[in-house]
C-alpha cells in the first residue's frame, strides 16, 4: 500500500513499498490523465523522459491497460532527448520504442521523435517549431497563462544530481525562459549534445510525474522535496513546480528514505 504525502508547494508525494507497486500506481495514474484528456480535449499529449522511467511504465503493456487505453488518441514526445541516431542506445526515443511504443498500438504518425541528422541547436530549433504548429492545432494546449504548450502529462525521471530532462545544476539551460526547447552541448553525462524542454514548459504542464527509483536518489530526492530553508542549493528537480497544474512524485521506498516527511509517519 502506497504511503500519500500532500505537502505544500512540493505536490503529491506517494511512496510505495516496492518497484512492481510503484510500476501499477503509474500506470494507473497514466490510464486515468489519457481517459480524462481524450474525453475532454480528444487528444493525449504526454511527453517522455529516458533512464528508468520507460522500465517502470511496462505495466501499460500489459492487460487491462493495453486493452482499455484509447492509444489512437496518444501524441507523443520528448521532454529530452540525445543527439544520436534513432537505433543508438543512448537514444531515449529507441528506449521508448523498444520498451513501450512497440509493444501497443500507437499511431506511428503521433510519435515526434527529434530529426537525428541535425546538430543538437538545429534539432531544438526543429523540435520547437513543430511544437508550435501543434499547439497552433490545438493537438497540444496551450498554457492560459503564457504561450507555452500545455501537456496533458510530462513524465520525468531524476538523477542522483538531481537534475531533470537534460537540465543539470548549474547550467545555463536552466535560466532559459523565452525558447521552448533549447540545446545542451556539454552534458556532464554522456552523451554530450541534448535537446530538452525548458523550466517553463515543463511548469507549464497540465500535470507532472517525477518518477524516481533507488537509493542512489535519496539524497537528491531529500533535496528537491523537503523544506531546507534559503541556505539549500537549488536543484533543478526542486523548481519542477507547475504554476497552473498538479505535482506528483512516484517515489520507491529507497528513493525516499531520507525524506523528513516520510520519517515522521514510520
Amino acid at each position: 500500500m502506497a504511503i500519500s504525502l500532500g505537502l505544500k508547494d512540493r505536490g503529491d508525494v506517494r511512496i510505495h513499498e516496492n518497484v512492481d507497486e510503484l510500476a501499477t500506481d503509474l500506470a494507473d495514474y497514466i490510464a486515468e490523465l489519457s481517459e480524462i484528456s481524450v474525453k475532454e480535449r480528444g487528444f493525449f499529449a504526454v511527453a517522455l523522459s529516458g533512464g528508468s522511467l520507460i522500465s517502470l511504465m511496462g505495466k501499460l503493456c500489459e492487460t487491462p491497460y493495453n486493452k482499455t487505453v484509447d492509444w489512437s488518441k496518444w501524441y507523443i514526445f520528448w521532454a529530452d532527448e540525445r543527439v544520436v541516431a534513432k537505433n543508438h542506445a543512448d537514444s531515449n526515443y529507441k528506449l521508448a520504442k523498444d520498451g513501450l511504443l512497440s509493444k501497443v498500438p500507437v499511431v506511428p504518425g503521433h510519435v515526434y521523435s527529434i530529426n537525428d541528422s541535425l546538430s543538437a541547436e538545429e534539432a531544438a530549433n526543429e523540435y520547437g517549431f513543430v511544437l508550435r504548429q501543434l499547439v497552433k492545432t490545438r493537438t497540444v494546449d496551450v498554457s492560459e497563462i503564457s504561450d507555452c504548450p500545455k501537456f496533458d502529462l510530462i513524465l520525468l525521471g531524476m538523477g542522483s544530481d538531481g537534475h531533470v530532462a537534460s537540465l543539470f545544476p548549474n547550467h545555463m539551460a536552466l535560466e532559459e525562459n523565452d525558447e521552448w526547447v533549447t540545446f545542451i552541448t556539454d552534458s556532464p553525462k554522456p552523451p554530450p549534445e541534448r535537446i530538452t524542454f525548458t523550466l517553463p514548459v515543463i511548469n507549464s504542464a497540465s500535470n507532472v510525474a517525477v518518477v524516481v527509483k533507488g537509493a542512489n536518489k535519496a539524497e537528491a530526492v531529500h533535496l528537491a522535496i523537503d523544506d531546507l530553508g534559503p541556505e539549500c542549493p537549488v536543484s533543478p528537480a526542486r523548481m519542477v513546480c507547475p504554476k497552473n497544474g498538479k505535482l506528483v512524485w512516484f517515489l520507491d521506498r529507497a528513493a525516499a528514505s531520507e525524506l523528513e516527511a516520510y520519517e515522521c509517519t514510520k
